[in-house]
């Protein structure tokens, strides 16, 4: 098991030969990789089956086996999630800016890659590949620490990419994994200044406060997501249930689900019962406010825990407001500044929410689940930034670029 300062080391030397490759070459070492996941489709379906089965014993629920399951169609996804990478316009060498100066002096701004970028994930094994070929592609190498319950799954696929790295002359070391899931490792990681220029934490807040508090290398936040959305006096209560019912159960587990929910009084009444009707359909638990449950007594009393939880699961809380303003106050007491969505008719309402509201996506009629890169139009993602610095909203592979300046003259001085 290499420890992971020499793992730094590897990528930092590493990070030298994938700053100056063509984008021809990063294509052929991505379509490589995509390659090799089919190949090995067989070995690392038989160590996510080690994996799932540690994890039953261990008595992990149902909603993060099915995080922790590979599939050879989840593979085969995942391999065409590399290929789409490769089909992406190469964010390195993208003239951002280009002045000269009275002086006669030329000024470019240009984007370059960031270096060596780790990401510490959880449960999810296919989070590997993409966040590998994301950063390859950006010209970046990768450090990959995963979470314990995938380490089987996660080492094959690290090692496969590799593999394939070499069959098409890039170092293996673009692409690194830890193999120690102790919390060492994880520490050792998040304060490797030397070695490290930014590190990335994909999954729950946990995981992700404990990145924040206790990195010294850059950060940036991302994932944890606690949704509202508000019911507006003047909404389309049959689209609002269709939208929540969306925004909650088509993928509870991810970032972008729905855990909370507003109801303008006035509509109350009559939106509650229709709302909790087409969420029942899928056994959805509502934690409500003393109000809520007058109107649906079966609603399970909600504690203070319950305003800013991320469920990830089917689990919401709902409590009824008096008006836009004040769901607006719940959104900044509550939110996580990642999704939050207004249903109205009202567009004086939907604007006021949208020019208000402090988050990385904001929707006016439209279910939170859209928060994706590819969704946007921006390609695939790293995930979801929920600060504003270096970068909002998606991470795509824009995002994974840092700039420089390159100046020419003929002379001058100063």
């Amino acid at each position: 098991m290499t420890d992971v300062k020499t793992l730094g080391k590897r990528a930092k030397e590493a990070s030298r030969f994938l700053a100056t490759a063509s984008t021809e070459e990063k294509n052929r070492a991505l379509l490589s990789v995509a390659s090799s996941l089919i190949e090995n489709c067989d070995a690392i379906l038989e160590k996510n089956s080690v994996d799932m089965e540690n994890a039953r014993q261990s008595g992990i629920n149902e909603t993060m086996l099915d995080r922790l399951l590979l599939t050879k169609e989840r593979i085969e996804s995942m391999a065409q999630g590399v290929r789409e990478v490769a089909a992406l316009p190469d964010p390195v060498g993208r003239i951002l800016d280009n002045v000269t100066r009275p002086n006669g002096l030329e000024i470019t701004k240009v984007s370059v890659p960031i270096g060596v970028i780790a990401v510490i994930f959880e449960a999810r094994p296919n989070v590997t590949s993409d966040a590998a070929s994301l950063c390859l592609k950006a010209g970046n190498c990768v450090i990959l620490r995963g979470g314990k319950e995938a380490i089987n799954s996660n080492t094959e696929i690290a090692n496969t990419m590799r593999n394939a790295l070499e069959k098409v002359g890039f170092p293996a070391d673009c692409i690194n994994f830890v193999e120690d899931v102790s919390r060492q490792s994880a520490t050792e990681l998040m304060t490797m200044n030397e070695y490290v220029d930014v590190l990335i934490p994909r999954g729950g807040a946990g995981l992700i406060q404990a990145c924040v508090k206790n990195a010294t290398v850059p950060v940036i936040e991302t994932g944890t997501g606690n949704c509202h959305i508000y019911v507006d006096k003047n909404a389309n209560l049959e689209m609002a249930a269709e939208i929540i019912f969306n925004a909650k159960t088509s993928r509870p587990s991810v970032c972008n689900a729905a855990e909370s929910l507003l109801i303008h009084k006035d509509i109350a009444e009559k939106a509650l019962p229709i709302i909790k009707k087409r969420l029942d359909e899928k056994g959805v638990t509502l934690h409500g406010d003393e109000a809520s449950r007058k109107i649906c007594p079966d609603i399970v009393p909600a504690t203070e825990d319950d305003w800013g939880k991320e469920y990830l699961s089917f689990d919401m809380s709902v409590n009824i407001v008096e008006s836009t303003d004040e769901a607006i106050e719940r959104i900044y007491k509550y939110g996580t500044k990642h999704s939050e969505a207004i249903i109205t008719e009202d567009k004086n309402e939907a604007e006021k929410f949208l020019n208000k509201v402090d988050a990385a996506a904001v929707y006016h009629n439209a279910s939170t689940r859209f928060t994706d890169g590819g969704v946007f139009g921006l390609g695939a993602e790293i995930g979801i930034s929920t600060q504003k610095l270096h970068a909002r909203g998606p991470l795509g592979l824009n995002e994974l670029t840092s700039m420089k300046f390159t100046v020419r003259g003929n002379g001058q001085i100063r």
